[in-house]
């Protein structure tokens, strides 16, 4: 006898959340790998793992939380997967950077989904959704490879996958040789009405995954890849801004930002208002290859009107979001008047 269809209970409408603040948190690619040169998809999993309480946390305390994340190591390991397989099977196709992106989307989308599974408040789901980012064909930045991607090499064994590969290369802040590609600017997020949408039918939604798959849109309206991997950091402050968010948090290496960093005179900072941010980034302080472009994503995101960007490690973020540890961008530093009353600058 035929199976009986399973019968499926029906899903109540869930009520819109229109009136919560919005809160982007941007996850580093490189945040759910422990950075040995052996990446396994279990370390992805388990780091997803942790995460799920501080966001689970966020949604609990009343936000509508897009979950945004980096795919730096992961984007070069595919592709360079596609490259070894390209030599022994010919017939499979070859994919280019826009598909590696797409791919890693798909893959951390699903870890982060899994991860926040069973953890959210009733009612609240995980989508995972497939986003493209268009950026100017124009752009100096496909002329300038940057953005570092894929394994860290010696630099003996990067000039040597380098000129068998046709690649660009790079030192990656100390730790090691890495391919490099072009970075362009995020234009606009072509999915940012479906994301509304979602948040406010209550969902957490992931979204903006390694920045976007890099597309240039035609004057019909139609989409076109190009060979490139756009900045999660600068992708998760355009969607911010463009959905109105109060908060960015972007998650790094590091629990705190650090002036001098790595000289004698090195020190922790709590809090900057943009003016000191601004400064800083002008004086050197924050490198391109490190802490330099979470800086301007989150002047960006300010500039844009939003409140505050809050920059920690991914295990200290509970800690963090409970105001015990981490780094504080503000739109303007904290004064007391003579009544002894905090008010802004």
């Amino acid at each position: 006898m035929p199976e009986e269809p399973a019968v499926r209970t029906p899903v109540p409408p869930l009520p819109l959340h229109s009136d919560r603040p919005t809160t982007v948190l941007a996850i580093g690619g490189n945040a759910l790998l422990r950075g040995g040169r052996r990446a396994t998809i279990d370390e992805q999993f388990d780091a997803a793992r942790q995460l799920a309480a501080p966001v689970s946390a966020l949604v609990r305390a009343g936000a509508r939380v897009i979950v945004t994340h980096g795919n730096g190591p992961q984007v070069g390991f595919i592709k360079r997967r596609s490259d070894l397989v390209a030599e022994i099977a010919p017939e499979l196709p070859l994919l280019e950077l826009d598909m590696c992106v797409a791919d890693s989307q798909g893959s951390i989308g699903y870890i982060l989904a899994r991860g926040l599974s069973g953890v959210l408040p009733a009612g609240v789901r995980p989508v995972a959704v497939l986003t493209h980012t268009v950026v100017d064909a124009a752009d100096p930045a496909f002329t300038r490879p940057t953005k570092p991607i894929g394994t860290h090499y010696t630099r003996a064994e990067a000039e040597r996958l380098a000129t068998r590969h046709d690649w660009s290369i790079g030192e990656d802040a100390g730790r090691g040789w890495r391919r490099l590609v072009p970075s362009p600017a995020p234009r606009l997020v072509v999915e940012e009405d479906a994301i509304a949408a979602l948040l406010a039918a209550g969902h957490v939604v992931i979204a903006g995954g390694g920045g976007g798959i890099p597309v240039v849109a035609a004057p019909d309206g139609s989409l076109r890849g190009v060979e490139a991997v756009v900045d999660k950091d600068a992708t998760s402050a355009l969607l911010a801004r463009a959905l109105g968010a109060r908060e960015l948090i972007i998650t790094t290496g590091v629990e705190r930002i650090a002036l001098d960093f790595g000289t004698p005179r090195q020190r922790s900072v709590d809090r900057l208002d943009v003016s000191e941010a601004e400064r800083h980034l002008a004086d050197g302080q924050f490198p391109e290859g490190s802490m330099g472009p979470k800086i301007r994503a989150a002047l960006d995101f300010l500039a844009g009107g939003g409140a505050s960007v809050l920059i920690t490690s991914p295990a200290a973020l509970g800690e963090a979001l409970a105001g015990r540890t981490g780094t504080r961008i503000v739109a303007a530093r904290a004064r007391v008047d003579r009544n002894a009353a905090a008010v802004e600058t």
